[in-house]
């Protein structure tokens, strides 16, 4: 179905812009993410290429802009390519999402200035991190390659690369478990984990469009009996 749904988009130029619209939201958040979790982890101050704030109001202009494009198309044209007109606007607002969530993550270094200290979790964190900037390429390539098996590969990955380290983490921090951290970074250790989680759950929706019909899109892919 993805392949029909794109040969739809590109015959059409409003979707064919949408579409790609789409793609420049993705790599705003991957950039949005890569600066805010060099701020966050790897400077002792708070010091933010100010650029990065804009992306985001950049990112949402860009949604609007998508949405415009799918209506004015499904107005014009009548109903026809109303499925995939609701298919990227569903997908364009998991990729707003992410952005809210680098920005989440951009509030947390401005008012945690210092390094975070992750303690026994850095280098657990430091895969999660890693998983999640791949995940960010493999997810564009995915989308645009509409590549059903890398698709399906993101979507069974997610919860065990990223999902379950996230969990133990922040339920290890509720429970106490923080030795040799302050109240200030066990805090922001946790949101942050939890932004993290949040970040690759939303990578993950996004590639579901590339597998599933409309009404299973962000859910686990229906086995056939």
């Amino acid at each position: 179905m993805w392949k029909e749904l794109i040969k739809i988009w590109k015959s059409h130029s409003l979707l064919d812009q949408a579409w790609n619209e789409s793609f420049k939201m993705l790599e705003i958040d991957r950039t949005m993410f890569q600066e805010a979790v060099r701020v966050l982890r790897a400077s002792d101050t708070a010091e933010l290429n100010e650029d990065i704030r804009k992306l985001d109001k950049k990112v949402n202009k860009y949604e609007r802009d998508v949405r415009r494009k799918v209506m004015t198309h499904c107005s014009v044209e009548g109903s026809g390519d109303l499925t995939s007109g609701m298919i990227l606007v569903s997908v364009v607002i998991d990729i707003e999402r992410i952005g809210d969530y680098c920005k989440n993550i951009i509030d947390l270094a401005h008012h945690h200035p210092k390094k975070l200290n992750a303690g026994k979790y850095s280098e657990s964190l430091g895969v999660m991190e890693q998983e999640v900037h791949s995940r960010f390429d493999r997810t564009i390539e995915v989308l645009r390659t509409h590549d059903v098996d890398g698709a399906r590969k993101l979507m069974g990955s997610y919860r065990s690369d990223v999902g379950l380290a996230c969990d133990a983490i922040v339920n290890d921090l509720v429970q106490g478990n923080c030795a040799g951290l302050d109240c200030s970074d066990a805090t922001t250790l946790a949101l942050y984990a939890r932004y993290i989680k949040r970040i690759s759950a939303h990578l993950t929706n996004t590639v579901t469009s590339v597998v599933n019909p409309f009404h299973r899109l962000g859910f686990k892919e229906k086995k056939k009996k």
